[in-house]
């Protein structure tokens, strides 16, 4: 078992998603032969992407050294059997760091075709789980405001072939320690009911 934790929330370790996402990487890796690839997009940020980046995506013949970082995010993706990624919501949909890797590992002709149907996933499936942390509520009966970030994150992790993927909602984390509390509890029970996560961890990839 191998898995991948992408960090894109600011407060690091300090966020709830991200000691949730820790439990689930512990649940997951009690059995032998376990590995762990962390890429923290806050703490070692990716290089902005440059005219030269842009150019060669199009180019007949790029130079392919400037792939190199696109390159090394889409083997860290390749090696691992499932992916946790732990992301803030940002007025409305993904923070920047988020929105930068999705740009590096979305490349047309390595982890997506172009087709008259529109893209598809070259891509390997995987158990995917996206852990959302937002101080309001945009999902279910409190739902005040809009999501932009579930069905863009849903499509786009589609596009390289990562369609199971699961989005687990941490919602009023700004609304005091019992709202905090029912939200991590709501998202263990969710976490608890997939087979990656069961007590028996039959589940390899």
């Amino acid at each position: 078992m191998k898995i991948l934790f992408v960090n894109a929330s600011p407060h690091s370790e300090t966020s709830h998603g991200y000691g949730l996402a820790v439990e689930m990487i512990r649940s997951a890796c009690r059995t032998a032969h376990s590995a762990l690839v962390k890429r923290d997009l806050v703490s070692t940020p990716l290089p902005p992407i440059t005219q030269d980046y842009a150019k060669a995506i199009t180019s007949r013949e790029p130079d392919v050294s400037l792939f190199d970082v696109s390159e090394q995010l889409i083997r860290e993706i390749e090696m691992t059997d499932a992916l946790i990624i732990n992301t803030p919501m940002h007025n409305f949909t993904v923070p920047a760091a988020l929105k930068l890797w999705i740009d590096y590992v979305l490349r047309v002709h390595r982890t997506f075709a172009v087709t008259p149907e529109g893209k598809v996933g070259l891509m390997r499936d995987r158990p995917t789980f996206v852990i959302v942390g937002s101080g309001g509520f945009h999902s279910g009966e409190r739902a005040w405001q809009g999501d932009f970030l579930t069905p863009y994150l849903r499509y786009a992790l589609a596009s390289i072939g990562l369609k199971d993927a699961h989005f687990v909602l941490l919602q009023g984390l700004t609304h005091g320690e019992e709202a905090v509390a029912d939200a991590l509890q709501r998202a263990r029970e969710e976490i608890a009911r997939h087979p990656l996560f069961a007590s028996d961890n039959t589940i390899v990839s």
